[in-house]
């Protein structure tokens, strides 16, 4: 099986163990003074590919995301995990982008650098947008496996395991292909600080977004508002049964 070159996408979000607070004014969450880094399902994603490099069934993995210039600082992430060179697709800051451009723009870096499979998250975890693969196979008219759980190479094609209602159900797929990464799919590395000191001399191209025909304009998906959740009421204690059903009957839930 001859070697394959692999792109992943990845994202930017705000840091999973940090908590989230809500925009003045509704429109977003607080992102400014807040720790960034790879979505955690794009780390997935990420690691399966520099698996198959390890394996030698890929002889290249490119890390590409769609963002401001801070997005560099998570493609030298990617770089330190495995990466082998890094494109950003750049957009100017408060530009607001959603699965579309995001789409948009993997597909133009897919006419570019020709890979023959496309690995991607199977969601973001700020806004949980899981519509990318599915638009960007969409746009390349190629085959798509989506949640995988698990996957292997075979020559030409790729079998794909995914985990729906019913069970597990196996796709085999042509090159090229795009999958999406669940959870389950593999358990991401850390990247080492020889690795991060290596990354910073690997190649990491920037390309403004125009040039690789992202739409312009608003995006067609728009927050509305953003709100923090109600608190919670306090607990109240009953003495027995009998008095729990009556509270429950008098606040109408029974």
């Amino acid at each position: 099986m001859a070697a394959l070159r692999v792109l992943v996408g990845v994202k930017r979000v705000i840091d999973f163990a940090v908590k989230v607070r809500v925009a003045p004014g509704g429109a977003g969450v607080q992102t400014q003074g807040v720790k960034h880094g790879l979505n955690p399902f794009c780390e997935i994603a990420l690691e399966e590919a520099v698996r198959l490099r390890e394996a030698g069934a890929a002889q290249e993995v490119i890390a590409a995301s769609l963002g401001t210039r801070a997005s560099q600082e998570t493609l030298r992430t990617a770089l330190a995990v495995g990466a082998d060179r890094a494109v950003l697709a750049e957009v100017a800051e408060g530009v607001a982008t959603g699965p579309r451009e995001a789409a948009a723009a993997l597909a133009a870096l897919v006419g570019r650098l020709q890979p023959h499979l496309v690995l991607l998250g199977k969601q973001a975890i700020d806004d949980d947008c899981n519509q990318t693969g599915q638009l960007l196979a969409a746009m390349l008219d190629w085959p798509q496996g989506t949640f995988a759980s698990g996957l292997q190479l075979e020559a030409g094609a790729v079998r794909v395991q995914r985990e729906v209602d019913g069970g597990l159900e196996t796709l085999r797929l042509r090159l090229p292909a795009v999958l999406t990464a669940d959870l389950r799919l593999n358990e991401p590395r850390y990247a080492t600080l020889p690795n991060i000191m290596k990354a910073k001399k690997k190649p990491l191209e920037v390309i403004p977004a125009a040039e690789l025909g992202v739409p312009a304009g608003a995006p067609r998906l728009k927050v509305l508002q953003v709100q923090e959740p109600p608190p919670r009421a306090a607990g109240e204690k009953v003495d027995d049964v009998r008095a729990l059903l009556d509270k429950l009957r008098h606040s109408g839930r029974i």
